[in-house]
């Protein structure tokens, strides 16, 4: 379970990101972040982890208070959450699962990481994690022969071998084209139901956050202006969150 209570992230510039949030995320849940660029998506997302402290306030993650960790508890906390950006951030000269397998070394001795020694269990895991993206059939051809779209299903699967409680996603399809983006967004539909992983997604492509989410949060400088049922959000609604009509290209995350 993730909880804002009254949270506030204030900028050294003194720009807040975030002013006075509270919300609930139970675990399962597959929610998806709209509003402006700017509006405090990015920063809403990145405080669940710590990437971004919040200001003030009460941030739990399962009731650990997320501001109170540092060092070794921190990284420990983190542990249990995955994150998948926008770029890929893959090791391109080696193999699909090699980078996969990239997301065990934390469980691993020093000794055993300098190595790359992994264990038959972390193999496992690592091509299960490919199977439940689609693509075994590439574990063993370098990351740099692999689409966009393909490599971002890579990411992803890198990020379940973490085996995390949550998966935190910003911009995940932002990049590809709306086919691969689908696909891309079918994988964490199916991650979401078959492992019960709660995924937040901070999504620019309104569409296929509606299509997939089953919440939606919206976002309009720094405040929650709509946290409801995806199903439930109609152009009236996004007028509020985004203060304006948008058009087709922009619903479907065209610039």
């Amino acid at each position: 379970m993730i909880q804002f209570t009254d949270v506030v992230k204030r900028y050294p510039n003194g720009v807040e990101a975030l002013k006075g949030v509270s919300l609930t995320i139970e675990q399962g849940e597959f929610v998806a972040i709209i509003g402006l660029s700017g509006a405090g998506k990015s920063t809403l997302l990145r405080a669940i982890n710590q990437m971004h402290t919040i200001t003030s306030g009460s941030l739990k993650v399962n009731g650990v208070e997320v501001s109170s960790l540092k060092g070794k508890s921190l990284r420990r906390f983190r542990r249990g959450i995955g994150m998948v950006f926008q770029s890929f951030n893959l090791i391109k000269r080696t193999t699909v699962i090699k980078n996969v397998l990239a997301a065990r070394v934390a469980d691993m001795s020093i000794i055993q990481s300098l190595l790359s020694f992994y264990t038959k269990k972390d193999k496992i895991i690592a091509l299960e994690a490919l199977d439940q993206v689609g693509i075994l059939e590439k574990a063993y051809i370098r990351a740099d022969q692999l689409s966009g779209g393909q490599q971002q299903r890579v990411a992803l699967a890198r990020t379940v071998a973490q085996q995390p409680s949550i998966i935190l996603a910003d911009e995940p399809v932002a990049s590809l084209d709306p086919v691969t983006s689908a696909q891309v967004m079918n994988d964490f539909l199916k991650i979401n139901e078959a492992l019960n992983i709660t995924v937040v997604a901070n999504m620019h492509h309104v569409d296929l956050a509606l299509k997939y989410a089953r919440r939606v949060i919206g976002i309009k400088e720094g405040i929650i202006v709509f946290d409801g049922p995806a199903k439930g959000i109609n152009r009236e609604t996004l007028k509020e969150i985004y203060g304006r009509d948008l058009t087709e290209d922009e619903l479907m995350g065209e610039k």
